[in-house]
């Protein structure tokens, strides 16, 4: 898949970030689309790779090399991230407001990266995420152990948000065993 990713990019002289999407089953895997920006999800992959890519977007776009090769970029471990939303986590409305109280969790393997502070207004008029919480593990499971610690730990009073949703799934056996699907979260939802 990536090497077919770094032919596009050379076939149509592409250069700068950019994500390819796919999606994978039964073995094969369909292309869905290019976006030619860093994605929302590229903490992740900062996480397993020790890449730090929007450093890298400026070097490039400032017409610097990468100073590494593909070959070079291994990974590590197992990461994950929970976009943190004002929504209610039961119907999922948009829930603006005040942020009376915002507390972020810290330790090994723990990453959040967001805009809120104590007294900060949710506006109404754009989209509801107001943070992305990453951890990183050694294994699938400690990367889970380490999430929901964080997710108990995340403190953000005066408005709703997703973080019980958040919670519920990462202690279901299905989604801690993995290999679940696109359909996981409406077939949990009863949707």
């Amino acid at each position: 898949m990536g090497n077919l990713c770094v032919k596009a990019c050379s076939k149509i002289g592409y250069r700068g970030a950019g994500t390819f999407e796919f999606l994978y089953q039964d073995g094969e895997f369909y292309f869905i689309e290019m976006n030619t920006r860093i994605q929302v999800e590229h903490p992740v992959t900062e996480l397993v790779t020790g890449v730090d890519i929007v450093k890298a977007q400026f070097r490039v776009a400032a017409g610097e090399r990468l100073g590494y090769q593909q070959s070079d970029i291994t990974f590590t471990g197992h990461a994950l991230e929970c976009r943190i939303n004002a929504e209610d986590p039961n119907d999922f409305t948009p829930s603006p407001g005040l942020v009376s109280r915002f507390h972020t969790p810290g330790g090994p393997g723990i990453r959040i990266d967001s805009h809120i502070y104590d007294g900060y207004t949710v506006p109404p008029y754009y989209d509801s995420m107001v943070g992305k919480l990453l951890a990183h593990g050694d294994t699938r499971h400690s990367a889970i152990a380490r999430m929901r610690t964080a997710l108990d730990e995340i403190i953000v009073d005066g408005i709703k948000t997703n973080i019980p949703l958040h919670q519920q799934l990462l202690a279901d056996s299905a989604f801690q065993t993995g290999g679940t699907n696109i359909h996981y979260l409406e077939k949990k939802l009863g949707m």
